[in-house]
């Protein structure tokens, strides 16, 4: 019955990982950069042995499985499948990082707030592009990028909770644009969730920011965090 059990265990660990791969050479693929990310070591012998959750053998790793492996990642993203496919049979546990503030940017809110938001938009016919739900309890929202900067401050941190300067301020609200990135599914957590898609990418267009801000900036001050 032990033996069972493991070769059944074997056997979703080895589609984890070839679903991991797969994801990386689509996202390339559709022109969406992407790097490797750390994995998380949760229940492994490493993880036992060493009291460490994340691949990066930081002790108390502030996000098990959701940074970059290098710190090179801005220069190291590629939209080649064939460098993805290079990479993740290397290392096919790692997650998958995408790279915004080129292709793409994410608003990304408290999953009740992004919840909320889908209904009023749902409710106003307004389309959300594609959206995910990370394993940290976040909705991630996929937007058109504002493209190259006339001005630094035109962009916004991701790192703040906040909104362009035009808007009201807004707690729990991120607007990940360039030197940023997301965690990307079906990339796994530290704490053993994954990330997935609500509405997965298609041949549309992105929608634009500005459009979504507005329904995810009130959703984020009716909703308690």
């Amino acid at each position: 019955m032990v033996d069972v059990m493991l070769r059944r265990a074997r056997r979703r660990e080895r589609a984890a990982r070839e679903q991991m791969a797969s994801a990386a050479r689509e996202y390339a693929a559709m022109g969406w950069p992407v790097c490797q990310g750390a994995h998380p070591l949760a229940g492994t012998a490493r993880a036992h042995a060493g009291g460490r959750a994340c691949s990066c053998d930081r002790v108390g790793c502030p996000a098990p499985g959701a940074h970059p492996v290098s710190p090179a990642w801005q220069m190291q993203a590629t939209e080649d499948p064939a460098v993805a496919e290079e990479w993740w049979s290397a290392v096919p546990e790692n997650n998958v990082i995408l790279v915004t503030g080129r292709v793409f940017d994410v608003l990304d809110v408290p999953v009740t707030a992004g919840l909320e938001a889908l209904s009023q938009m749902e409710r106003a016919g307004t389309p959300p592009g594609p959206v995910a739900l990370g394993p940290d309890e976040r909705a991630l929202f996929f937007v058109a990028t504002r493209g190259a900067p006339g001005m630094q401050d035109e962009w916004w941190s991701c790192h703040l909770d906040c909104v362009p300067d035009d808007m009201t301020e807004t707690a729990g609200l991120r607007w990940h644009c360039r030197n940023s990135y997301v965690l990307a599914p079906p990339s796994r957590h530290g704490v053993g969730l994954v990330a997935r898609w609500l509405y997965p990418p298609d041949s549309r267009p992105l929608p634009d920011a500005l459009r979504l801000l507005e329904y995810l900036a009130d959703a984020s001050e009716e909703t308690p965090r």
